[in-house]
């Protein structure tokens, strides 16, 4: 939704003050120039990214647009679900632990935290990490540069459509440029017209420059910077099961490792204690399955 508001605020201003100037709009209605620089952009972003990113860059912009960010309830399911594994790692065996890491889907501890079910990679991550953790020979040290280093794979290949886009953004101002030449070189062509005839296609020729600079500064930069955040935001995600897990395998009790988890939460969007103690004498997992 702001993206929108912001884009309506964009255009209203811009058109609006030029047309306040003195400006007629008809000259600013060039349909080829901006097929010259969405094709030329458009174009040069499909000879640089593979399918896969192509792909990936529709989704980042439904995100960035709806801004899907983690809520509330994604901190508290992720909380949640880590509390119950880690009170079952203490208690249970290991045969019972790896019923729910092996088919997390049937798993009643999954089944309770939905919005994590429902993200396959965070799922996996978790899983992953709780399945070292059961098998006991591995060093916190070591768990935690394995895990650095899957963060960093997976935020490498999360921003690939914000660099990718960035890079579309920046080469924008030089497309408009050529646009404008192609349109002075049409313009020359007329060199014998009268005035106000050449006048109107140098006129159009400009119209190149300024759609350029004004999508790469206007449009594409600040809806870029905006997948940024989302992208951002969602990967938190895996920085509180990170602090979690290796508070937990450092000798600290499920409540006290879950404050490690959530002060990795921004301030402003963090659950307070009491929420996430109401998540924890919530029933699941093998309580569920008890009552």
């Amino acid at each position: 939704m702001n993206i929108i508001i912001g884009l309506i605020v964009t255009f209203g201003c811009v058109i609006g003050g030029y047309m306040a100037m003195g400006g007629h709009m008809e000259v600013l209605m060039q349909p080829f120039e901006l097929v010259i620089i969405g094709g030329a952009g458009i174009g040069g972003y499909i000879v640089a990214n593979n399918m896969k990113t192509l792909k990936d860059t529709g989704k980042a912009l439904g995100e960035a647009f709806r801004y899907k960010v983690p809520k509330e309830r994604h901190y508290l399911d992720t909380l949640g679900a880590l509390y119950s594994l880690m009170r079952d790692l203490r208690t249970k065996s290991r045969n019972e632990i790896e019923a729910h890491i092996d088919n997390p889907g049937e798993s009643p501890i999954f089944q309770a935290a939905p919005t994590v079910l429902e993200n396959k990679e965070l799922t996996a991550f978790i899983c992953d990490y709780v399945r070292l953790i059961i098998i006991g020979n591995a060093r916190s040290h070591e768990i935690e540069a394995l895990m650095d280093e899957e963060i960093q794979t997976i935020t490498r290949d999360r921003m690939k459509p914000y660099h990718a886009l960035n890079v579309v953004g920046e080469a924008l101002p030089a497309i408009g440029i050529v646009a404008a030449v192609l349109g002075v070189i049409k313009a020359m062509g007329a060199i014998n017209e009268s005035p106000e005839i050449l006048g109107g296609k140098i006129a159009a020729a400009l119209v190149g420059t300024l759609l350029g600079v004004f999508l790469s500064y206007s449009i594409v930069s600040p809806i870029t910077a905006n997948i940024k955040a989302v992208r951002e935001k969602q990967n938190r995600l895996y920085i509180i099961v990170k602090q979690t897990l290796l508070a937990y395998m450092n000798g600290s009790v499920p409540q006290v490792a879950l404050e490690y988890g959530r002060k990795t939460i921004s301030s402003y969007e963090r659950p307070s204690i009491d929420a996430v103690e109401q998540e924890m004498m919530a029933p699941r997992g093998s309580d569920i399955k008890a009552a």
